[in-house]
Formats: C-alpha cells, sequence, structure tokens
C-alpha cells in the first residue's frame, strides 16, 4: 500500500456512525462560536485560549509545562529557565501566525504559510524534507509502523495537492468538519517536515475551521482531547494506513470536535462571567481608574506587567504602575517579584485555566493496548 492511503469516497463516509457524531460536533461548535462572539474582544480569546492549545499541543510531544512557567514566560522578556514554556510560546506565536497569514491572503492556507510556523516551531531555514530517512516507529517495541514519502520531489507533489483540497471549497461535497479529518490523516501521512509534523498538523485543524467559517478565530481547544486520548489517535491513524478504516478515524475526530467544543465552551463562559464580575466591581470600588481598556488587558494578558499597560493603554509608567498597583491593593491581581521585575497575576483566571486542565471528564480512551507514539 502506498504510505499515502487514498481518500474515501463520499458514498463511504455516509454511515450511520459518522452522520450522528458529525451532528453532534455541529450542534457543539456552532454553540461555541455564538457564545464566543459577546465576548467584548475577540483578542481576549485568541490570546488566553490559544495559549491553552498550545500547552495541549505541546504535551502530545512530551513538551510539558505548567500554567505558571507559561504565563510567567510570556509576561517576563526572559524564559525563567523553563525550555519547554519557550516551546509552548512558539506554538502559540505559530498558531497566531498561521491565522494572520491565512486573513491575509482571504482565507487560503497555503504550503508557504506551513512551512513558516514550521520554521517558527524549530528555529530554523529549512523546509519541506528533503533528505530520505525519515521513518515512525513505536517507541516502545522499536517497530516500524509507517515510513512517510522519502522523495523531495512526492512530498512536494502530495503537498501542492493538499494545498488544493485544503482550499477547495466549490468542488467539493463533504461536509467541513469530515473534511478536517481527512486533511489531517494526509498531513500526518506525508509528514513533510523532519520535525514539529504533529504540532504544524494541529494547527492546521483550527486554521481549516475557522477558514471554513465553523469558527471566527481559532480558538477550539482541540489538543486537549487528543492528549487525553492519544494511543487511540496513533492507533486511528495507522489502522486508516493498513485497513482504510476510515469510518473509526473519521468518528473519533468529530467526537474531538464535539467534546472539545463543549470543553472551550465552559472556559469561554468562564472568562465571560469573570469579565462582568471584574468589570462591575471597578466600576464601584474605583470608579475613576475603571476602563474598558484596562478590563481587556487584564483578561489579554492573566500574568501582566507595567510595560503592558503601557502599550496597551497608551499611557505613561508612571501611571500604568499606578494603576497596577492600585489594583492590587483591592485585590483584583496579585503582585509578585522576580529579581527586580514586578508582575501582576489574575489569580481566578488562572485557576479557571486550572480547573479546566483538571477536568477527567474528556479521558474516553476508546483502546489504551497501543502505547507506541509517532513522532
Amino acid at each position: 500500500m502506498h504510505p499515502v492511503p487514498e481518500f474515501p469516497s463520499p458514498d463511504e463516509l455516509q454511515t450511520v456512525s459518522i452522520l450522528g457524531t458529525l451532528a453532534q460536533a455541529n450542534r457543539a461548535l456552532a454553540e461555541l462560536k455564538g457564545r464566543a462572539a459577546a465576548v467584548p474582544n475577540p483578542g481576549i480569546l485568541l490570546n488566553t485560549l490559544s495559549l491553552q492549545e498550545a500547552m495541549a499541543s505541546s504535551e502530545i510531544e512530551n513538551i510539558v509545562t505548567t500554567q505558571d512557567e507559561l504565563f510567567r514566560a510570556m509576561a517576563m522578556s526572559e524564559v525563567w529557565g523553563a525550555p519547554a514554556a519557550k516551546e509552548v510560546e512558539n506554538y502559540n506565536e505559530a498558531l497566531k501566525l498561521g491565522y494572520e497569514s491565512m486573513m491575509q491572503s482571504q482565507g487560503i492556507i497555503s504550503n508557504n504559510a506551513l512551512i513558516d510556523m514550521f520554521r517558527l516551531l524549530k528555529g530554523t531555514t529549512e523546509g519541506f524534507r528533503v533528505t530520505p530517512g525519515t521513518v515512525l516507529k513505536n517507541q516502545t517495541t522499536g517497530e516500524t509502523v509507517h515510513v512517510p514519502p522519502q522523495s523531495a520531489t512526492e512530498i512536494v507533489e502530495l503537498m501542492t495537492a493538499l494545498e488544493r483540497f485544503v482550499n477547495d471549497d466549490a468542488s467539493s461535497v463533504i461536509d467541513p468538519l469530515i473534511k478536517m479529518a481527512l486533511i489531517h490523516h494526509r498531513f500526518e501521512s506525508i509528514h513533510p517536515f523532519s520535525d514539529c509534523n504533529g504540532r504544524v498538523g494541529r494547527i492546521l485543524n483550527v486554521l481549516y475551521l475557522t477558514r471554513t467559517g465553523l469558527l471566527d478565530t481559532p480558538i477550539l481547544y482541540l489538543s486537549r482531547y487528543l492528549i487525553r486520548n492519544k494511543n487511540s489517535y496513533y492507533r486511528l491513524l495507522q489502522k486508516v494506513r493498513k485497513d482504510r478504516d476510515w469510518e473509526s478515524w473519521v468518528v473519533f475526530m468529530l467526537r474531538a470536535v464535539a467534546e472539545t467544543s463543549v470543553t472551550t465552551l465552559r472556559l469561554v463562559d468562564g472568562i465571560r462571567q469573570q469579565m462582568a464580575g471584574v468589570k462591575r466591581k471597578m466600576r464601584e470600588e474605583l470608579p475613576n481608574l475603571y476602563s474598558q481598556d484596562l478590563l481587556n488587558n487584564l483578561f489579554r494578558h492573566p500574568y501582566t506587567r507595567i510595560e503592558f499597560v503601557m502599550n496597551d493603554l497608551r499611557v505613561s509608567r508612571p501611571t500604568a504602575a499606578r494603576y497596577l498597583n492600585t489594583l492590587a491593593d483591592h485585590d483584583f491581581v496579585s503582585k509578585r517579584r522576580h529579581g527586580r521585575n514586578n508582575y501582576f497575576v489574575s489569580e481566578n483566571l488562572i485557576g479557571l485555566f486550572l480547573a479546566a486542565a483538571a477536568d477527567p471528564a474528556e479521558a474516553r480512551e476508546a483502546d489504551d493496548q497501543d502505547r507506541g507514539r509517532l513522532l
């Protein structure tokens, strides 16, 4: 069999299991999109939720950091001795880079954008693989489980065809959510880069949902489901390659969208409620200090600092310092110190993220027998 399986026919995708799960996923995603639109500043969701996606996606690659390390790394110019936090920050920046590229090109997700994201993640000037020898193995047994295309010419041809498939809406009769599952499998099977294929592929998922209008911004916390079910994820990837079991793969990815839409919706609702509460309290206790821009800053940067307030509100350093110290005095934020630098933490917002990360509701491992992991 060719290392990159042919796509199924539209008729093969019309099973009871696929259509039932598809309906659930579309309903959940539509509710998330609608409720997210009610957040006053969409940049807040892109900043905060994309970081949660970045953490989960990087954890699949065994790049593990904590909420505290991550937000401190984002707030401070240095990386606080936590290389994993820098990896996660790079993922977040790559997601935003891909989103900005797509918006600037009228919704096109180009191979050049994927290459740019890979270069940011890897810190390299490489593009698609040009040297043969890439083999994916079961880390436990050492068994070869997938040999992706080896020829540089073939990789370019396959990625060019995939680029057309991603951006061709007119001739496709496949529902966009099903198409996302097919795109993801094709990308991971081509394995076009020397590294970071999983992370680039997971960014491609949420970018595709955004380009099709199923989301307004790439805020779906999709990687969280994949890490909690990663044994099934890798097993079903391989089952398509060996047995052409597209149904199980598509159902798995649709279920990922449905369940993570619910999880992300809880985070969106929590952010909205916290914003409303902080806004009300600031107006009551600090009416002369309150502004929507200051409120936005607190929720865009769960760990904020004087420089962020200066830039966001266009105020002087003494004014920004006064704002944050006053907020700390009234328990809106906690003031912390690292070396000679102060930073300010929105404890309730961090608590919301920690609660979501600890929620076991999505841990639905369908088959835990395959302990291998494809890099």
